[in-house]
């Protein structure tokens, strides 16, 4: 493993690489094409990072967030359509959908009111944007917990091929 560097304000890409006890070589080494000097100038921002240099690193690392990282703050187009997902524990984030599925039964018939006419009128702008706000974190929570799994996975305590 290498010595973790003294520098401050390292990147994400930087801090996750020394998260997982690699160094730009072994870095390197586990993506396969990505050289130690274009790691070195992601790393100190010298050049911009592109998708498939975050998707090797997030598998390279063991840290599938990285990619949600770049998509909500380097993707012009994440930016305005993906949602930052924040790390929260299994037991959080089940019941978080739980909860949020039971507000959305309750909200429900209200949603078939307000489609009925495959408008929403004035009067019904309040409800549905409520609505909205739910479903937005009905999906969001989802996606944190595909993140959890991903990172369970990541890290070998759930195994995903079959126990046959």
């Amino acid at each position: 493993m290498g010595r973790k560097s003294i520098k401050k304000n390292k990147n994400i890409y930087f801090t996750s690489r020394e998260d997982a006890g690699l160094t730009r070589a072994q870095a390197s080494e586990a993506m396969g094409y990505i050289s130690e000097s274009r790691i070195d100038k992601i790393e100190n921002g010298r050049t911009a990072v592109q998708p498939d240099d975050v998707v090797a690193m997030a598998k390279a690392y063991k840290k599938p967030a990285l990619c949600n990282y770049y998509c909500t703050h380097e993707c012009r187009i994440g930016q305005d359509n993906v949602t930052e997902l924040k790390p929260a524990s299994f037991a959080e984030l089940s019941l978080g959908i739980f909860n949020s599925l039971n507000a959305l039964n309750a909200q429900k018939e209200r949603l078939m009111e307000i489609a009925e006419d495959g408008t929403v009128r004035d009067d019904e702008m309040k409800d549905f944007l409520e609505i909205q706000e739910n479903l937005n974190k009905i999906s969001a929570t989802i996606e944190s917990l595909k993140l959890w799994v991903n990172q369970a996975v990541a890290d070998g305590k759930i195994h995903t091929e079959n126990p046959d």
